[in-house]
Formats: structure tokens, sequence, C-alpha cells
């Protein structure tokens, strides 16, 4: 056994050398080749109501503590992205737990509503809904979500959320803290394939959803 143990080993930890050599790799590719959509100290390039979104630190704020906010809100970006790659970091604070990322996405006239794509994170109908792709006011029903127990182990509940997502055409992927939650490729060629990005923060409850570390590469 031990004449076995040791070659093993060993296979596995060059194994996660060349894997974590890569994952550097990728993480200075996309570094030099993205762009930051957030400057760290004002919403430039962003269009939403200023009443539920500030940014505070290098984050920006969606949603307040002190009240129940009525209706979902969104902070848009005043350009439009089709094939793309999206990183940030997303926490949630208070009890209303339930926020996310739009893409692909247009604002609803009259509405403080936004359709398309969104990368949900938090809770929804007693189940965790971080990493899963929902449709927002267009079919109004989840297209793609990970297992509820995977989505439990990769939630940082205290802290700070890796979220990742990446369109080409009609695929779309999703990644929460490094591990792919959503593979789905859209089979309605109606659905559009350009449109804004958005952060929600979702009506109910006193809750602040955080977002920081923006950064998109156009693809």
């Amino acid at each position: 056994m031990k004449r076995c143990f040791l070659p093993f080993l060993a296979i596995s930890m060059a194994f996660l050398t060349v894997s974590g050599v890569c994952q550097a790799e990728e993480a200075d590719d996309f570094r030099d080749n993205s762009l930051p959509l957030f400057d760290g100290e004002t919403t430039a390039g962003w269009e939403g109501n200023a009443y539920w979104f500030r940014v505070e630190g290098d984050a920006i704020v969606a949603g307040r503590l002190d009240e129940k906010i009525p209706h979902n809100e969104f902070l848009c970006t005043t350009q439009n992205y089709d094939d793309f790659e999206l990183r940030l970091e997303a926490k949630l604070v208070g009890a209303g737990q339930n926020a996310g990322i739009q893409f692909r996405s247009k604002r609803v006239p009259n509405s403080t509503e936004v359709s398309g794509y969104q990368a949900d994170i938090g809770s929804a109908w007693d189940r965790p809904v971080w990493g899963a792709l929902y449709d927002e006011s267009r079919r109004n029903k989840m297209l793609a979500e990970p297992d509820p127990e995977l989505a439990k182990r990769l939630v940082k509940q205290e802290g700070w959320n890796e979220i990742r997502v990446v369109c080409r055409g009609p695929k779309i992927e999703i990644f929460l803290n490094g591990t792919k939650t959503v593979d789905y490729t859209e089979s309605d060629p109606a659905i559009p394939r350009h449109g804004v990005i958005g952060l929600q923060i979702h009506s109910g409850p006193p809750t602040e959803a955080w977002y920081r570390n923006l950064r998109i590469r156009q693809l």
C-alpha cells in the first residue's frame, strides 16, 4: 500500500500545482483584457434610483437596512453588452436575502422593473438560489439552477462571493466561487442576445446587496 500511495500522492500534488498555475494565468489574462464597470467611487456609467443605490467604501450598495423595499429596484449600465465575461463579488446583509445581477436586459417602460436574464443570489421559494439563472419580468421562471445542497456548500453566507457570468451567442454559463452552477443554451431565437447589465435589490424586508470589483471583458 505504501508503494502505491507515494506515487499517487506525487501525481495528485502535481495536478493541483498545474491547476493552480492555470487558474492564476486565467485570472491574469482576464485582468489584462477586461475593463472596470465600477470606478470604486461613483456610479458613473450607471443609471438608477439614487435613493436605493449608493457607493460605500469600494462597493455599490443596493437597498437599505432601515426600511422595507417597496418594489424591485435596479441600477443599470448605460451601455449595452452582447457576448462577454463578467466577474464581480457580492454579499447580502439583512432579512430579505434576495438580489441578482441582470444581463442582456432592458428597462420596462413606466416601471422600476428590468426584463431579461438574471444571475440570482440569495434565497427564494424556501431554497438557496445563489448561482441560478432566472428570467426576470419576461418568462418569470428559473431557466437553470444548481442543486440546493451544492449552492449551500458553495456560498459564503457572511462574506463576499465571486460571481462569474459568460455569454457567447445562445450559451450562458454562471460560476459561483469558482464552481460552474449553470450551463444553459437558449433555444428561443427571439430572445435578445444583447442588453444592459443591472444590479438588483429585491422588494421585501430591509436588506442590502453589496457589489464590488465589477469587471467585464467583451468577447
